[in-house]
């Protein structure tokens, strides 16, 4: 009993170990891995490429699979292209376990050791991180031993070499115990190398093992559908073309299996290589194999999973896909997009008050009044999709951003408050009562409001690149847009003093209406500070200036 609670622990550790990998690498590279796979997809060569060099680093097909099912979701990638990203992907990892089934054992304790002097040291830096992932290599390194050891001394028992005796090669049980192997533990190579390891000591027949090899290739493809599940039809898309590949490659393989034994184990006498090296050459052969049929692949996935039709505008979140949250940097891209999309609702109610001003539509005031529950749920939406994004998993720019977005979607969410207060403000006091403001009145609304709108289009264009310059002139605009509230409400109150009729009825509804304009203005403008704060370029205010 001993010998098999160390077997399981050592199993344990190596899919904790898979996952200090993968999870380490994401947090360092993130970015620029989702950098890379975008600008390599112009050939199917490069992407295959890419796929292998992003793999190869994060030991992970499924973490790939949820980068690049992200990007064909928002359209940056196209289907064919991300599943010869995916057909690398699949190589990446196997070449990756024909590594880690070298005898590495003694970097278990160097890595081990300097990844958590840096992971102390400086926990919450790139240095750390990277102390992050040496920690996770090390305990994978060491986990391969113990196992090892473990498997060596259950085979000496006497009931587990009957039991062993007695254990025949049944391709379809262990296609499936492969298969929920790789599910459950979150990892193909983990599930892998557990499997070339245990052929290595002779705790598993080479016969099962290669069976299970070809069960954990199955089970990564399913373990990408599954994770991707709720996510939108596009998203979906390439991990069902992947796994359509890997079923392709499996009934390929299957009948190929006692050829492999055959001619191959004569060469490659130690029996974890063997298996291994099968598992590269399966990955292989479904490259070559499928390299020249992701076009049709991407058709027959599109039949399958056709494309939804786009929302209305504010009509549900476009872009949170669940699936990203496991790569927070790109989590973060799908919420900056999504608040791009709550501005844009915003937008539109903007641009309708003011039709509502000149017009007196109370239906439309009605149907604008109802876009901002639809701002608020997107506010609500974003909100809650950011509290799941680790914030340790992120570096300190991302953690900027992840701040960032939060303050924008709190100003557009209170920007569609204000208007709304507006709408009500104009139904009461102008629609319903029949009045309407002067023509000099209205000139001055008008310069207001387009002044306004294309306020709202730079804080959304700022908000998006983080240009200082962009920022620089939104914050003059601020300025520009209070002297020129200040010169209204003074050009107001002389039409009051001239017994201007239609001034003087609503006078009310124009000085509130001015000053909730401003208050719009602010809101936007506030996009910039952090911009200009990061950069240095944020003049010391005036109360600090007249203290001094």
């Amino acid at each position: 009993m001993k010998h098999l609670l160390n077997l399981l622990a050592a199993v344990a550790l190596l899919v904790w170990g898979t996952h200090l990998v993968r999870t380490g690498i994401l947090r360092v590279f993130g970015a620029n891995l989702r950098q890379l796979i975008s600008r390599s997809v112009s050939t199917r060569l490069t992407a295959v490429l890419s796929g292998i060099g992003v793999t190869a680093l994060v030991q992970s097909s499924t973490a790939t699979a949820l980068i690049v099912s992200s990007f064909v979701g928002q359209g940056l990638v196209g289907l064919p292209a991300a599943l010869a990203v995916m057909l690398g992907a699949d190589v990446g990892t196997s070449v990756m376990a024909v590594v880690f089934a070298m005898d590495l054992s003694w970097l278990s304790p160097l890595f081990i050791f300097v990844g958590v002097v840096l992971f102390i040291a400086r926990q919450d830096t790139p240095v750390g991180r990277v102390g992050r992932v040496l920690i996770g290599l090390g305990l994978m390194l060491l986990a391969l031993r113990l196992i090892t050891d473990s498997t060596t001394v259950l085979t000496q028992s006497p009931t587990v070499r009957t039991l062993l005796g007695a254990l025949t090669s049944d391709l379809l049980l262990e296609l499936f115990t492969g298969a929920v192997l790789a599910v459950v533990s979150y990892s193909s190579l983990a599930t892998v190398l557990l499997t070339a390891t245990l052929a290595g000591s002779g705790g598993i027949p080479v016969e099962v093992a290669l069976g299970l090899v070809l069960g954990a290739n199955l089970g990564s493809g399913l373990l990408a559908v599954l994770t991707t599940l709720k996510s939108k039809v596009q998203t979906r898309q390439v991990p069902l073309g992947n796994l359509v590949f890997k079923i392709v490659g499996v009934l390929i393989m299957m009948p190929l299996v006692g050829l492999w034994l055959r001619h191959v184990r004569p060469y490659v006498p130690d029996a974890a290589t063997l298996v291994v090296l099968f598992h590269l050459a399966f990955n292989t052969v479904v490259g070559l194999v499928c390299i020249g049929l992701t076009g049709m692949v991407a058709r027959v996935v599109q039949r399958l999973l056709p494309h939804e039709e786009a929302p209305a505008a504010g009509a549900r979140p476009r872009h949170l896909d669940p699936s990203a949250l496991a790569t927070p940097s790109l989590a973060i891209s799908c919420a900056a997009r999504e608040a791009l999309h709550q501005a844009d609702v915003v937008e539109s109610m903007l641009m309708g008050m003011h039709q509502v001003i000149r017009t007196d539509d109370l239906k439309l005031a009605h149907d604008l009044r109802r876009l901002d529950d639809q701002v608020d749920d997107l506010y609500s939406a974003i909100k809650y999709y950011m509290t799941k994004i680790s914030r340790e998993a992120l570096d300190e720019r991302e953690g900027q951003r992840w701040a960032d977005i939060i303050s924008f979607t709190i100003n557009m969410e209170q920007i569609g408050d204000i208007i709304e207060r507006v709408l009500v403000d104009i139904e009461d006091k102008k629609i319903k009562k029949g009045r309407q403001f002067s023509d000099a009145g209205m000139e001055e609304i008008n310069e207001l409001h387009a002044r306004l709108v294309d306020n709202l289009r730079l804080a959304m264009s700022v908000f998006l690149n983080g240009n200082v310059r962009d920022a620089q002139k939104l914050l003059e605009e601020k300025a520009r847009f209070r002297d020129l509230e200040h010169a209204y409400s003074a050009t107001h109150l002389a039409r009051l003093s001239d017994n201007t009729v239609q001034s003087i009825e609503t006078s009310s509804l124009h000085i509130d209406l001015i000053s909730e304009l401003k208050r719009i203005n602010s809101l936007l403008c506030s996009v910039a500070y952090p911009i200009l704060e990061s950069a240095g370029a944020l003049a010391p205010s005036r109360l600090r200036a007249s203290v001094q």
